[in-house]
């Protein structure tokens, strides 16, 4: 007997922490939902980042859950399910944007093929470019070798090898297929009733996987449908990086087999995916340690090197080294100036030869005030550290320079390159899109409005239909689409029309002082918002903490003195105590009327920057915040401490 529902589909969405792509996820929703009857619901798995605020104001017409801790994606999809009356349900990421006929093409094409259980749709990065996980194949144990050991990426196009992206099937054409994404998943309600819900064992990963095996052992079929598409910000890129990630995902893969293989199969299949684990995790974690190591060491070795060398000029005048000097001042030595250079940003990118050179300075400054302390027979030679000072400094001056002008994308001396900006909307929309770029971003050359009409308005350098040839005309290196003037379909045509190699693409959100765009929904620099995150950049990071350290340090070695000047001697201590473990900082953000999750994160503080004001007042507290936020130089801690030390002991 069929079912009678009250909706033709339910969208689902689960968020953790993503407030900005879920409202702009939302608004594609809605406007999805235009040409299609159906409900939303939102299921918040304990955010702390306003995204519960956010759905409750601007989206009054959703149904909203917010747990109060976090249930994983299986059993927040199963909670709205559960509560839904719908022919369809769509279980979507809040990082995804749908164009406007999705919703209704989909319903169509589930009307039209009764055996359908599942759906997935076309789906792309953030650059236009397609997604493999669009569509992808039963992972049995010969399909995870293939991709565990890397066949699948060498061959991707294989029938056998390419089995786990299906790559041997045109992504532009509708075809069967296994697995769907969890990103975009389409299920008939009425399979669903049959095969059951998401399984629960599966916290994160891996459920999207088991359902899909399950509606095709329910008797149904489960298709790609590429005649929609959806922007999908997925963060794969830096997740597979992660040691946590291999583990999570692959014990997924392990609960997958168990259940449905046979005995034997799903002991192979554990063996396999156990192998994975350990390999895939040590390849993370000794890519992690390289990357951040290989470049320090090879400047240690070769400054190591060049200072023994040095040690020649010494003994062509029949002067040698002690034993000691040999093999323990200068190793420190090269250690102090590679240190030195390293907490003075001279390995941040981009390259900064004035961060080095600092750097130097102060670790030749470090070098010479041991020196002066060491007993006689340990101080060999002043002109001796002068000259290796000098080395150093050259050997970073070339060695900079050879990889700027052979690894110039990483390891660029250039100023931050300005942007060209097109900006593709109305006037009014342009100008302010203009401002908020402005208060966002500190290098640009130009920006650019791009209006919407065949014929070009006044002051416009053309219309939408000539965007491509704008973007080469005018070198242009940003592509920002305007949602209240542009539909979904139309920015998703245009970044998949437009060679994204060279072009980033961004969204403005209606009456939203952000931006979003990205391969990446974990890149922070791929969402620009007005500009309060000086606090937040790693110079500013690590240089705040070494002022925490150091100042502490010096606190604690004085506590007796200190002792005598506060009346709770022991609240000082432990405050001091837990600054230099890196629990605290000297100084933090204030109590205020702002939701401290809109500012950049950083640690509590003892003090804050409203501590200097005589009069309380939360308006002006919030500014102190948000200055705070924006202007932070280390200088700002130093001012904030000296005034307010009195306070230390609170």
């Amino acid at each position: 007997m069929k079912k009678n529902y009250r909706h033709k589909i339910s969208v689902v969405i689960v968020n953790y922490n993503v407030e900005f792509f879920l409202e702009q996820c939302l608004n594609s929703v809605r406007e999805a939902l235009s040409f299609v009857d159906g409900q939303v619901f939102v299921v918040d798995n304990n955010s702390i980042d306003g995204s519960v605020e956010m759905v409750k104001n601007k989206f009054p017409e959703v149904n909203l859950i917010a747990n109060k801790d976090n249930k994983g994606f299986s059993k927040a999809n199963n909670q709205a399910i559960e509560l839904s009356d719908a022919e369809y349900i769509l279980l979507l990421n809040p990082d995804t944007v749908i164009e406007e006929d999705t919703l209704s093409k989909v319903c169509q094409f589930m009307d039209a093929h009764k055996e359908a259980g599942g759906l997935g749709v076309r789906m792309l990065d953030g650059k236009g470019k397609f997604l493999p996980e669009s569509k992808r194949g039963l992972p049995t144990p010969a399909v995870a070798f293939y991709k565990i050991f890397g066949l699948s990426k060498l061959f991707p196009k294989s029938k056998r090898f390419g089995q786990y992206h299906l790559g041997h099937l045109s992504e532009f054409k509708t075809n069967e297929i296994q697995i769907l994404s969890g990103a975009f998943m389409l299920m008939r309600s009425e399979a669903l009733d049959k095969v059951g819900l998401l399984d629960e064992t599966f916290f994160m990963y891996g459920e999207d996987i088991d359902l899909s095996y399950r509606i095709i052992k329910g008797g149904y079929k489960n298709y790609y449908f590429p005649e929609t598409r959806i922007i999908h910000y997925k963060g794969e890129s830096t997740k597979k990086s992660s040691v946590n990630y291999v583990f999570v995902f692959y014990r997924a893969m392990v609960i997958f087999a168990q259940k449905h293989f046979s005995q034997k199969n799903a002991k192979l299949f554990s063996f396999l995916i156990n192998c994975a684990i350990y390999f895939r995790a040590g390849l993370a974690i000794m890519s992690r340690i390289l990357k951040s190591i290989i470049l320090p060491l090879i400047d240690l070795s070769i400054i190591l090197a060049g200072l023994y060398i040095l040690t020649y000029k010494w003994s062509a005048e029949n002067i040698d080294f002690p034993e000691r000097i040999l093999h323990l001042a200068i190793p420190l030595y090269a250690l102090i100036w590679i240190i030195s250079v390293l907490t003075n940003g001279g390995y941040d990118k981009p390259i900064k030869l004035w961060n080095i050179f600092r750097g130097i300075a102060f670790g030749t400054l470090i070098i010479l005030v041991i020196y002066a302390l060491l007993p006689k027979e340990w101080q060999f030679s002043r002109l001796y550290i002068l000259l290796g000072a000098s080395y150093v400094f050259f050997y970073f001056l070339m060695s900079r320079l050879v990889l700027h002008f052979t690894y110039s994308s990483k390891f660029n001396l250039s100023r931050k390159h300005a942007k060209r900006f097109a900006i593709v909307g109305s006037k009014k929309e342009f100008n302010r899109v203009s401002q908020l770029l402005n208060q966002t971003l500190p290098h640009i050359e130009d920006t650019y409005w791009v209006c919407l009409d065949d014929f070009k308005e006044e002051n416009a350098i053309g219309s939408i239909h000539q965007l491509d040839q704008i973007t080469q005309i005018f070198n242009i290196d940003e592509i920002i689409f305007c949602a209240k003037d542009n539909t979904a379909n139309t920015i998703i045509s245009w970044m998949s029309i437009i060679d994204s190699s060279k072009i980033d693409f961004k969204i403005a959100q209606p009456d939203s002082l952000y931006l979003i765009g990205s391969n990446s929904i974990e890149t922070a620099g791929d969402l620009y918002v007005v500009n309060i995150n000086a606090i937040s950049n790693a110079t500013s990071q690590r240089n705040k903490r070494i002022f925490d350290l150091t100042f502490s340090f010096l606190l604690l070695i004085i506590y007796p003195l200190l002792f005598l000047c506060y009346d709770n001697k022991r609240k000082l201590l432990i405050n001091l105590l837990k600054i230099f473990s890196g629990n605290y900082s000297f100084v933090g953000y204030a109590n205020s009327r702002i939701d401290k999750t809109q500012l950049p994160r950083i640690k509590k503080g003892i003090l804050n920057p409203s501590d200097s004001l005589i009069i309380k007042d939360e308006s002006l507290t919030d500014k102190m915040n948000l200055l705070y936020a924006r202007d932070y130089r280390v200088g700002l801690d130093i001012r904030i401490v000296l005034k307010s030390f009195k306070f230390l002991d609170r």
